[in-house]
């Protein structure tokens, strides 16, 4: 064979096979049983094999004609996905991305992402919609439908969704520079789990990477903590007032550390890395999805 088999060819024979004739299947078709016949036997002269067994009574498949028939419903069924797929993908274009993210990813990343992404578009009409919420939140929009991805920070991802790891991030111990532990830059893991904290809601990524690394250590956070703030900046701004040492994504205090902000706090055998991970719902993104999804994974191999 020097080329592939027409796909109008084998959704004709597939037609004659579910609807037993060639006569119903040219009827359901839109076309005329001569034209039916002649693609048929078009495909039988591609192929170099007999497909069909023709009788003044009718025609049936041969034993060929239905081991092809069983070949080509995979074909045309994944021809119709291919077809599909790129209908969504032309729709998408004047959709809009709808994307929910825990704080920490929706301020330090994704404006970032979402630049580089509709740079590589250019000018289609493609819209990107973000909201910030801690990761739980997040999780449940995505179970829901109402997000097409979502962005993490917690160590643990569902295994319901489908995800893939975009980034890594530390949990870094934070005081005031007036604090005490500013001048000795180094404590336990055991002080730090007994220590009110400045922390976020429970339900936030930060929070929980902080507990599970505690629990990892022998120590979990066993005190009540100094404040509980919703928000990356207040959290940030309760600790720079002093009110307690506090824990924040290591994007979240970069520039505040290296001003003399806020003071580093190193605690001994406590690892506080996490994944940082998109999530959606079902086996792929939807297409708008995967391209922004490539844009993330391209710029970080480079």
């Amino acid at each position: 064979m020097d080329a592939e088999p027409d796909l109008a060819a084998l959704r004709a024979l597939t037609m004659i096979a579910e609807h037993g004739s060639i006569s119903a299947a040219s009827h359901h078709l839109g076309l005329s049983q001569q034209a039916l016949s002649l693609r048929v036997r078009a495909l039988e002269s591609h192929l170099h094999v007999r497909l069909l067994a023709r009788s003044p009574r009718g025609s049936h498949l041969t034993p060929s004609g239905e081991l092809v028939v069983g070949w080509a419903r995979a074909v045309l069924s994944a021809a119709e996905d291919f077809t599909q797929a790129l209908t969504s993908l032309h729709n998408s274009r004047d959709n809009t991305l709808s994307i929910m993210a825990s704080l920490t990813i929706a301020e330090h990343l994704l404006p970032e992402w979402i630049a580089r992404w509709r740079g590589q578009l250019g000018d289609d009409g493609t819209v990107a919609k973000l909201t910030a919420a801690n990761s739980t939140t997040v999780i449940a929009a995505v179970n829901e439908g109402t997000v097409d991805l979502g962005f993490i920070e917690t160590p643990t991802i569902p295994a319901d969704l489908g995800s893939v790891t975009v980034g890594h991030d530390t949990i870094e111990v934070v005081t005031s520079t007036s604090h005490p532990w500013a001048q000795t830059k180094t404590i336990s893991s055991e002080k730090l789990a007994h220590t009110p904290l400045v922390l976020r809601e429970s339900g936030s990524g930060t929070r929980r990477a902080l507990e599970m690394a505690l629990e990892r250590a022998g120590s979990p956070l066993t005190a009540e903590p100094a404040a509980v703030i919703p928000t990356t900046l207040g959290v940030r701004s309760s600790i720079m007032a002093n009110t307690a040492p506090g824990a924040l994504s290591s994007l979240a205090i970069a520039e505040d550390a290296q001003s003399g902000r806020l003071a580093r706090i190193h605690v001994r055998g406590l690892n506080t890395q996490r994944p940082l991970t998109a999530i959606w719902a079902g086996e792929r993104p939807t297409p708008t999805g995967a391209t922004f999804l490539a844009s993330i994974t391209q710029a970080s191999q480079k």
